[in-house]
């Protein structure tokens, strides 16, 4: 199943409308000023630390992306996503009784099968990426037949790349025209979009095709594949969420966002929160509306935790992924 929010409708789309978008210029300088504030000014300690980077364990996509995946791999690590801090932690925070896990497991297609069977009974939702991830670059009939295929394993949400051209293009109805396929490709389906911002040169672009995506109907929209030289950044993160808001008070219709790529510290994990709940507020902390793609994140969180109970830091591998 999926962490849908039964308080909000899905986004159904709408017709293609670049008066939402055309007229954007977003400032770069001005973006990163107000971005690098998140990391730097606010400052959560001790106790209300602890919550957030709890809460940040609730929202992340758990996710292995390799060449060397197998079922044995996708096994154990959804098996830390059922029980994401050692019993140990838990215990001396509390928490061993409120049923944590992380947001979802993140997997390629051929590996649906595994994580649905070992997540059974879990309420933890299995993500795919499809589409030609992460490149995109093959034809949309077979970019949808695997949507197709990916869903009918059991993927509760579906994680889509775009055809970066059509955005460096400007071409804006080509680029509608292809995620809107998608999103009747996904069916029930929630649809991320990736957006790959590291290969879409300007933040105005950015802001023009996270719009495009939202309109076509993206359930959530998503900075990275992991695989670009520049992956999630605080601006980036910025430009897109601004524009989550701007379709939000022109709809009323809530879009999820999730930053992947690159973020690997308990101490990102918490701006990138900071960002959400001073953008949007508290309702973009829980996981129907904010994911993080990552994995080695988790380890740290964990390790910070253990500092928390104990006083000590553990080594790393103490907290292993799978």
């Amino acid at each position: 199943m999926s962490h849908a929010d039964p308080h909000h409708t899905r986004n159904p789309g709408m017709p293609l409308d670049p008066a939402m978008f055309d007229r954007v210029r977003v400032n770069k300088q001005a973006s990163e000023r107000r971005a690098a504030g998140f990391g730097a000014r606010r400052s959560v300690k001790k106790t209300h630390q602890a919550a957030w980077l709890v809460n940040a364990i609730r929202l992340i996509d758990l996710t292995t992306l390799s060449g060397d995946d197998t079922p044995g791999k996708v096994r154990r690590l959804c098996a830390k996503a059922r029980a994401p801090v050692a019993p140990r932690i838990a215990d001396v925070l509390g928490i061993a009784d409120m049923g944590l896990t992380v947001g979802a497991v993140c997997v390629y297609p051929t590996m649906v099968p595994h994580a649905v069977e070992a997540l059974q009974g879990s309420n933890i939702p299995v993500a795919s990426v499809a589409t030609g991830f992460p490149a995109g670059l093959m034809p949309l009939d077979l970019r949808l037949r695997e949507v197709e295929w990916a869903v009918a394993q059991g993927a509760a949400e579906i994680d889509i790349v775009i055809t970066r051209e059509h955005a460096l293009l400007g071409n804006w109805q080509a680029l509608y025209d292809e995620i809107s396929a998608m999103r009747d490709a996904c069916g029930a389906a929630h649809m991320k979009v990736i957006l790959a911002t590291g290969e879409l040169e300007t933040l105005t672009n950015v802001y023009a095709a996270s719009m495009v995506a939202m309109q076509a109907g993206a359930d959530f929209i998503k900075t990275s594949t992991g695989k670009e030289g520049v992956n999630a950044t605080l601006p980036v993160s910025l430009t897109m969420v601004r524009a989550l808001r701007d379709f939000g008070e022109a709809t009323g219709h809530r879009i999820g966002f999730k930053p992947a790529g690159g973020i690997k510290s308990a101490k990102e994990a918490l701006a990138w929160q900071v960002l959400m709940k001073e953008e949007l507020g508290r309702d973009w902390l829980n996981p129907d509306l904010f994911r993080f793609g990552a994995s080695s994140m988790l380890g740290d969180i964990e390790r910070q935790l253990e500092h928390h109970a104990t006083g000590r830091y553990a080594a790393a591998h103490r907290h292993a992924m799978s």
